[in-house]
């Protein structure tokens, strides 16, 4: 009863269907538009599942293929040998990948209105995903990035179709305390309340000011992509790419805002932090950072005081953070959020290697700066599923 139609633009499904899949405080419209009109088709091929139900739209799933670096997909102790093997099969170092998901969003989601059987949707786009992976020429299928929400209808995919479970990176969110930035930092443990007013204290001293922009000049615009370009490439984890074009199209929206440090005496900008309003809900996208500013500024902790400042203007009541960056947004009181990845290689001998290597993976082999969190909360490590 249930069915999917494959769209290759955001525009080939109705306003009204997004606005009711996507509402706040997912990414919604917008941010698909965002990606599709960036100019990313050489890291991306994006795509659109229309459910129905009855020939009666009720679900969008997003979706897209890339060729994933192997680099991101094996355990690192075999990264050299298939290097050496690339240089003679350049295929090799390359797995060509059909996700449904967004690249570079928080959480995978896939938008249903209200009654539709999220069991049977998850069940039938599996199987669309093996048709259209095929179709794509795409070994490997993965389910990205997907909270506890549908955890119930995924689970059953890896008993039924031969699924396997990859605890992915966590995600961050911050419930806001009270009604300012005083109520919030007095909700913090007493551990972290102190070194954050002993870092604001001294970063106090920083000449340096805030600012938040909306539909920034291209002037500006320039400071911004040139920021995140230096933390970009000071990043370790490059799953995506974007480029100054989706910095351009994603600013004029009306959910984007940019909150900005810059030096008092020279304007300079020095730090900022991509935050997208949705309803009572902020995320904190990306930041640019001048990594050659004074380490004592403590730039990340006086941008990030600027943003919950923001937030509570805005009337915010949570802050979500994303992926990687761990030891500072723990330190800043941000929870983890379990996220899943669920897997299926094509050939039968590789999936139930990965399935191995998978069973092995979890927040403390993921990240140094999780293992020393999930040392200190250990119940509160997500299950490899089975």
């Amino acid at each position: 009863m249930y069915k999917i139609q494959w769209h290759s633009s955001v525009e080939d499904i109705s306003e009204d269907l997004w606005q009711e899949c996507f509402a706040a405080p997912y990414e919604g419209k917008w941010w698909y538009a965002a990606l599709e009109l960036a100019g990313l088709e050489a890291q991306f091929k994006f795509m659109y599942g229309l459910i129905l139900f009855n020939d009666k739209p009720v679900g969008i799933a997003p979706a897209f293929l890339m060729d994933v670096p192997i680099a991101l997909v094996i355990p690192p102790a075999l990264l050299p040998f298939f290097n050496v093997l690339g240089k003679f099969f350049p295929s090799l170092l390359y797995q060509r990948t059909f996700f449904i998901g967004s690249p570079c969003s928080d959480e995978g989601r896939v938008g249903l209105v209200d009654g539709a059987n999220a069991t049977e949707v998850f069940s039938m786009i599996n199987k669309a995903m093996r048709n259209q992976a095929d179709k794509l020429g795409a070994s490997m299928r993965v389910w990205k990035d997907f909270s506890k929400e549908h955890q119930s209808a995924l689970v059953s995919l890896l008993k039924n179709d031969g699924l396997f479970h990859l605890v992915s990176f966590p995600g961050t969110s911050l419930h806001l305390e009270g009604k300012n930035k005083n109520d919030y930092i007095s909700s913090l443990k007493a551990s972290r309340r102190n070194k954050i007013k002993k870092k604001m204290k001294q970063a106090n001293d920083a000449p340096v000011y805030s600012e938040v922009v909306a539909q920034p000049s291209a002037a500006v615009m320039d400071e911004i992509f040139s920021l995140f370009w230096q933390t970009y490439e000071k990043g370790n984890t490059k799953f995506e790419q974007l480029n100054r074009s989706f910095f351009d199209v994603i600013s004029q929206y009306e959910h984007s805002y940019y909150v900005i440090l810059r030096k008092k005496e020279s304007n300079e900008m020095l730090s900022f932090m991509l935050c997208f309003r949705l309803g009572e809900h902020v995320v904190n996208k990306f930041i640019g950072i001048d990594y050659n500013q004074p380490k004592e500024w403590f730039l990340y902790f006086r941008l990030w005081d600027a943003a919950v400042e923001w937030s509570y203007s805005v009337g915010a009541s949570s802050i979500q953070s994303g992926q990687t960056g761990y030891a500072p947004k723990i330190e800043l009181g941000n929870d983890m959020v379990p996220l899943s990845n669920y897997c299926k290689h094509k050939n039968p001998i590789v999936n139930f290697i990965y399935q191995l290597v998978a069973r092995t993976i979890n927040w403390d082999t993921l990240d140094p700066d999780l293992a020393i969190y999930v040392k200190a909360y250990p119940e509160l490590k997500p299950a490899n599923l089975k």
